[in-house]
This record gives C-alpha cells, structure tokens and sequence, in this order.
C-alpha cells in the first residue's frame, strides 16, 4: 500500500513545481515608477507574511462618489495604469490600487494563490477604515487583473456594490492554451491550472450590476475571453463593446465610461453624450 500512495505523493509534488514555475509566466513586475502627477493620493502599505504590499488612495476633489478598488494587468505597476484610474478620479471617484508582490513598491513574487490571499486580506483590512466607509464600492479589474477581480468581488459580494471587468481573460489555463504550440497544448492543459477563474467564479455571483468592457479589435485578450466570461454571468449584467485596443475605453470613450460606472451604482451621469 505504501508503493501507490509515494507514487501519488511525487506525482503531486511535481504537478505542484510545475504549477508555480507557470505562474511566473503570468506575471510581469516593473519596479520602474512613473511620476504620478495631477492628482491627490495616498499611499498605504500592508504586511503580508514577510512581505510588505503597497497600495495607493488616489483621492478626488470633492467627496468620492464610490470607492473602486483598481487590479491592475500582468506588466507594470500602479503607476502604469494611471491612465485608467487618473479618468476615474476626475469623474468623482476616490481609487483604490494595488501593487502585488513584486510590483512597483511590493516585495516579494507573485504567484496566483499569494495574490488571492494578498487580495482579501487587504479587502478585509480597508473596509475598516473611515476613509471607505458608507460609500459604494466598486471592484475594477483590467486585463489580468480580471482574474483576482472576479475572485473577491465572488467572495465579498455582499460587500460591494458593482463589478467591472474590462479586458477580460476567461482563465490562466485559456490564456496559456492561447499562444501555445499544438504539441505542447495537452501537458499545459494538465499542469497550468487555474486556481480560480473568471469564467467560472462569475457565474457565482448573483444580483451585483456587472459592466463588461471589451473591443473586438484585442490583440492582447480575444474577444472571445471576455464574452464567455460575459455569458456565464447572471443578470444584472452590461456588455460595452468599444472600437480600439486593449484597455483603451478609458482613454478613448472617457464619458460613456463613466456614464456606464455611473449607472452601474444609480448615480446620475455627468455628462450626456
């Protein structure tokens, strides 16, 4: 009996090895760090077992609207992304973003159950705090980010107020299936798990207004990703399909981005097209 049960233990062993040198396939830390300029923020850090995370209030002029809780995409860091959450604060929203570990500030390496477990535990911590009380708040993820977006806002969603995903991947294992050689495509469907997934925590979460941002001219997520994840959700549930690249509605359709976000918690607009 000893023999099966070894044979078994080796081969989780392996499968588990496998797994994690996979995971840093996913993820691109940048230390290099854009001047933030323009805008009020505040940077807070947590403690992570021997990590430390850094995350940053980027805070508006007048009092926030809602509270979005900004996870960036696989490359970079915040301060990459700042061409997302600068229109968002602009339009009267307080931005919660976070670097995981490895990212800008943040120590340590990514992996995708660090980031799961990095993710709630920072969730739980700032609920407490006067800043992000009696508020809305809304869970953005943007490319990669989708992944760990979809996963809290699954596990906290009597907490939230809203999800938005835009550039959605459906799953770490589609995303690796995608750029692979057909020969290799069995082994990476065995090894490359996906420990939590867009595609499938969506159909999760019930009655939370959800806004799905996608362009079918993506080169870097199919179009296809997003509106599988987009069908496996329940109602209430928008798909906004715009034309250009990845992540490029902020930029490209500011109003009718923040019209949609405005919408999604019942504010009015701010502007009509």
């Amino acid at each position: 009996m000893k023999k099966p049960i070894l044979v078994v233990l080796i081969n989780l062993m392996i499968t588990l090895t496998i797994s994690a040198q996979f995971d840093d396939r996913f993820y691109f830390p940048s230390k290099e760090w854009n001047q933030i300029e323009n805008v009020d923020f505040e940077e807070f850090n947590f403690k992570t077992e021997n990590d430390t995370l850094n995350t940053i209030l980027f805070k508006p002029k007048s009092e926030p609207k809602a509270t979005i809780l900004f996870y960036h995409g696989a490359g970079g860091n915040i301060s990459t992304y700042t061409f997302i959450t600068n229109q968002l604060v602009k339009a009267g929203f307080q931005v919660f973003a976070v670097d995981f570990r490895g990212y800008g500030k943040s120590t340590g390496k990514p992996t995708h159950l660090n980031i799961a477990n990095d993710a709630q535990i920072i969730f739980n911590e700032i609920i407490q705090k006067d800043e992000f009380k009696n508020i809305p708040i809304i869970i953005y993820g943007a490319s990669m980010g989708t992944q760990i977006a979809t996963k809290i806002a699954k596990d906290n969603q009597g907490k939230i107020s809203g999800l938005i995903l835009d550039g959605t991947i459906s799953s770490f294992t589609d995303m690796a299936l995608l750029s692979a050689p057909e020969e290799q495509k069995a082994m990476i469907a065995q090894y490359v798990t996906s420990p939590y997934s867009a595609k499938n925590d969506i159909k999760e979460i019930n009655n939370l207004p959800k806004l799905f941002i996608h362009s079918k001219e993506d080169s870097s997520v199919p179009f296809a990703q997003g509106e599988t994840v987009y069908k496996n959700a329940t109602e209430p549930k928008e798909l906004w399909i715009y034309e250009g690249k990845h992540l490029e509605s902020a930029i490209k359709f500011t109003e009718i981005l923040i019209q949609k976000i405005n919408s999604l918690i019942g504010s009015p607009n701010l502007s009509q097209k």
